[in-house]
């Protein structure tokens, strides 16, 4: 029968390699890998000095248009409010001048309705005295308002001198008498005021 041999505490099978031990540990644990970056990671990396340039031109830029921007509306409200404020204006005028030439059309008859008057042939309780009462209160809701009365500064922007008189007395030109009224619709002239003018004396 073979010899059989027996095996020390300190010997070594002949199927193991010393430090095979290791080996298999050391392959059992692998080595770390390099985590991966995030957005985060990416979005938070400090950027070149050539990026950090661009960027702010960039910036400065968006800054100066949005300042242009705001500057061409501001003009364009500006100009809009004019436009609406010229447009109201021309717009009144125009519905003054209007009514204007209907009243123009009625300062005859308020002329002869005041020369009868003064002749005494608009009676009260007469047919003639109820409708020339009729007809100036229609001239009175129209707006239109006489003008002219004796005693007055003379204006030459409203009132038309048919004569001066020179008068003891007149420092300036005052209306001596009135031939004919003067009538106003707001703003609108629509007779000028004929009257006699007292004039200093030399």
């Amino acid at each position: 029968m073979p010899k059989d041999f027996e095996q020390g505490p300190d010997e070594v099978p002949e199927n193991e390699v010393p430090g095979d031990e290791g080996s298999e540990a050391q392959a059992s644990d692998p080595q770390p890998e390099d985590p991966a970056l995030t957005v985060d990671d990416i979005l938070g990396a400090e950027q070149s000095e050539g990026a950090a340039e661009a960027d702010a031109a960039e910036d400065q830029v968006l800054a100066d248009l949005e300042s242009q921007l705001l500057g061409d509306l501001k003009r364009l409200q500006a100009e809009y409010a004019n436009y609406r404020r010229r447009t109201e204006e021309q717009r009144e005028v125009e519905i003054e001048r209007a009514k204007g030439s209907v009243a123009k059309g009625l300062l005859p008859v308020i002329d002869d309705l005041d020369r009868a008057e003064k002749h005494g042939d608009l009676s009260e309780g007469t047919p003639f005295a109820a409708i020339a009462e009729k007809l100036r209160g229609v001239v009175e809701r129209m707006g239109i308002e006489p003008y002219g009365a004796a005693g007055e500064a003379f204006d030459p922007q409203h009132h038309e001198a048919i004569f001066q008189a020179p008068t003891p007395g007149t420092e300036t030109p005052t209306i001596l008498e009135v031939v004919e009224v003067g009538y106003r619709l707001g703003s609108v002239e629509l007779r000028p005021a004929k009257v006699v003018v007292a004039v200093p004396a030399e």
